[in-house]
């Protein structure tokens, strides 16, 4: 019974015990292909962090960069509602191009008004004239008059030593050459006046009247408003007849669509070794695929927030660094073979090596 009971139980015991894990052999080749793959990987990490190292430094990119073009503000230097509009957004112009024209019958107005001042202004001039010229003869005759009455009196004198006149009639020869005196004083000085006011080349007066209608010239000029430069015309949409334009304000844009150039902010670190005239390229988001040569042009004299309109100020004492940005105008190396519309994103490089100018 024993020995029934325990066989049973030997063989349920073999038959728990975990059987021996068996060695399998690789295929020759294998192995030594998995030890190839194991150090290949390591071997190309470190191949391409060298060449990454190596080459890091011959170059500096930036996507913190923008399209820029010269923009200006086309303003009325007089005031008045438009009267006619001749171009609007998407115009090509050229310098001198008649853009929009402001009522001008109020300054042609102005304009006759102060050319009626400056006649009057030579007239009395004229006038002036004509009487300093008087004068002349009034101090000619008052002269006349008085060696006249120097004569009576010299006369009375005479007559008088003789008895042969009155104390009377002496007394009035004496009293007119006096008068006579007087007269010519006064014409003289009549004459000095006369020609005071008449001031050595154009009379005060005239030039005032002059300048006035200079002035309402000019101001009829402008009120017709032309092109200052070559440029597409953009921010016309508010620009309608009847509209009131007032002086320095703005009322559309001209973009110098032909003179585009890149903006990149670059990091302080980045900047030292920067120099004008560096090759450059630039890669525009709005045209994927595409590189534009181009090169450093100007780097700049001070970081942007030196020049924000708030600058940032440390009067507490709790300084953080922050990394700084400096402005560098890059050119494209002539026209760019693709539209280079203002504000437009791109990713700007400069390179370092020696041969790198453009």
């Amino acid at each position: 019974m024993n020995k029934m009971a325990t066989e049973p139980m030997t063989g349920a015991a073999e038959a728990e015990k975990p059987k021996s894990k068996r060695k399998v052999k690789l295929p020759a080749g294998k192995g030594s292909l998995k030890t190839i793959l194991m150090l290949i990987v390591p071997v190309l990490l470190i191949i391409g962090g060298g060449y990454y190292w190596l080459t890091s430094g011959g170059s500096v990119s930036t996507d913190d960069a923008q399209i820029k073009q010269d923009i200006v503000s086309v303003s009325a230097q007089v005031t008045g509602p438009v009267s006619q509009v001749f171009v609007r957004n998407g115009s090509d112009v050229k310098k001198g191009d008649v853009l929009f024209k402001i009522d001008p019958r109020p300054y042609q107005v102005a304009l006759e008004n102060a050319q009626a001042q400056l006649a009057t202004a030579r007239l009395q001039t004229t006038q002036l004239k004509t009487q300093a010229a008087g004068t002349g003869a009034d101090i000619t005759g008052s002269e006349a008059n008085l060696q006249i009455k120097q004569n009576a009196l010299a006369r009375q004198t005479a007559l008088l030593k003789q008895g042969f006149t009155t104390r009377s009639d002496y007394d009035d020869a004496l009293n007119d050459v006096k008068t006579a005196e007087q007269q010519l004083e006064d014409a003289k000085a009549r004459a000095a006046n006369a020609h005071a006011a008449i001031a050595p080349g154009q009379q005060p007066q005239v030039a005032q009247a002059q300048a006035a209608v200079d002035k309402a010239k000019l101001d009829l000029s402008r009120t017709t408003i032309r092109a200052p430069m070559d440029g597409t015309v953009e921010n016309a949409d508010n620009l309608q007849v009847g509209q009131m334009a007032a002086e320095g304000l703005g009322m559309l844009s001209l973009v110098h669509s032909k003179n585009a150039w890149v903006e990149a902010n670059f990091k302080e670190k980045d900047v030292g070794r920067m120099v004008p005239g560096q090759r450059a390229e630039i890669t525009v988001d709005a045209y994927p695929g595409m590189k534009f040569p181009a090169h450093v042009q100007s780097v700049g004299a001070g970081t942007g927030s030196e020049f924000s309109l708030l600058p940032a100020q440390n009067a507490n004492g709790n300084w953080v660094k922050v990394t700084q940005r400096v402005p560098v105008r890059i050119a494209f190396n002539g026209n760019p073979s693709k539209p280079m519309i203002a504000g437009l994103s791109v990713n700007a490089t400069v390179f370092f090596d020696d041969n790198g100018k453009k």
